[in-house]
């Protein structure tokens, strides 16, 4: 880490107080940091205030009394030298465009936010640079990895990665947020960074389908590994180092998000696999499963970069063109024989 980095006192702004930006608020807070947390609804942060506690999205973890909890945007972003979007991606672009009068050259503004835009194809990160024109592109980081929110706010051991267009930015992004609880890493990939903690989300819907249809262990080894085969041909098509695919923003958040209980995207695809519709489902979440929308883009961008990915393409079979996921799976073993080309087997391929 440079000397310096830490040196400064920083004060976070918090954007979305949905169960991750409550979690990171609650953790930056615990380790002694100003932290504001601001609530897109009024009567949220009113119930926030007078209970400490986010019943909607995180019921059981105490909201310290050193966090400000306001619906005013004015006062949670006065003072502040670092905003941590932490809204649904699709509505980074509105939530960015509202808070573009309140920036300055100095401000760094990092995204947890995972997922890739509809229709402009953007990574979070591209979004915010788009949208937020007087900030320089190296003021932009992202905060990415294997972390439940529940965890997180419980102060169960959790790792993440930092990553930026500046190493500085992401190293004072690091400095921010590292606690005896939360070991941030750096990584200076953030296009491989936020294609793999975006594409994860995919897979953990197809995870969460071959549970509820029943298939077992074998099948879900196969979504992963293959999955991330498919993270990696996309992310090295868009300029990504495959380096970054085997850590913690890769196999990491790809192996805890089709794992886990806690997983919305796994949760959803759980629930389709057991004879549900999406929009039942949806209907039913108080949380919004990224992946879902990511799909979409996801398969736009395949095509656009002719890049091979059965499994999400059998994923959004199911989702939107009402597949079912017996024939999906179907078409997906039935593919020509291939070679397993996950790293060059031959020095000539190299």
């Amino acid at each position: 880490m440079k000397l310096g980095v830490e040196s400064q006192v920083h004060r976070i702004a918090v954007i979305g107080a949905g169960s991750w930006g409550t979690a990171l608020a609650i953790s930056l807070a615990k380790s002694g940091k100003s932290v504001a947390l601001w609530a897109r609804r009024e009567d949220a942060a009113e119930i926030m205030n007078s209970s400490r506690h986010n019943p909607r999205y995180l019921p059981d973890a105490p909201i310290p009394e050193s966090i400000l909890i306001t619906h005013d945007l004015d006062e949670a972003v006065k003072g502040a030298t670092v905003w941590l979007i932490a809204t649904p991606s699709q509505a980074v672009r509105g939530v960015a465009e509202v808070l573009n009068k309140y920036v300055y050259p100095e401000l760094l503004v990092v995204s947890v936010a995972k997922g890739i835009e509809n229709g402009t194809l953007l990574t979070t990160s591209c979004v915010l640079n788009d949208v937020l024109e007087a900030l320089p592109k190296e003021n932009i980081a992202v905060l990415y990895g294997p972390s439940h929110a529940e965890e997180v706010a419980k102060s169960t051991p959790t790792t993440v990665v930092a990553s930026s267009y500046s190493m500085k930015t992401a190293e004072t992004i690091q400095s921010i947020f590292m606690s005896s609880t939360l070991r941030v890493y750096v990584n200076p990939d953030i296009r491989g960074v936020e294609i793999a903690g975006s594409v994860k989300n995919v897979l953990a819907i197809a995870a969460g389908i071959s549970d509820g249809v029943g298939y077992g262990d074998n099948a879900k080894a196969a979504i992963l590994t293959r999955g991330l085969a498919e993270i990696k041909r996309l992310g090295v098509a868009m300029g990504a180092d495959p380096r970054t695919f085997a850590g913690l923003a890769g196999v990491g958040d790809l192996v805890v998000t089709c794992m886990s209980l806690l997983s919305r995207n796994r949760n959803l695809g759980f629930s389709i696999g057991q004879g549900k519709t999406l929009e039942q489902v949806q209907e039913e979440m108080t949380m919004v499963a990224e992946g879902v929308k990511t799909t979409s883009s996801v398969m736009e961008l395949a095509k656009k970069l002719n890049v091979e990915m059965p499994i999400t393409e059998g994923v959004s079979s199911i989702l939107f063109d009402g597949v079912p996921p017996a024939e999906a799976v179907r078409s997906l073993m039935m593919r020509s024989a291939k070679r397993e080309e996950w790293m060059p087997l031959y020095e000539e391929e190299v």
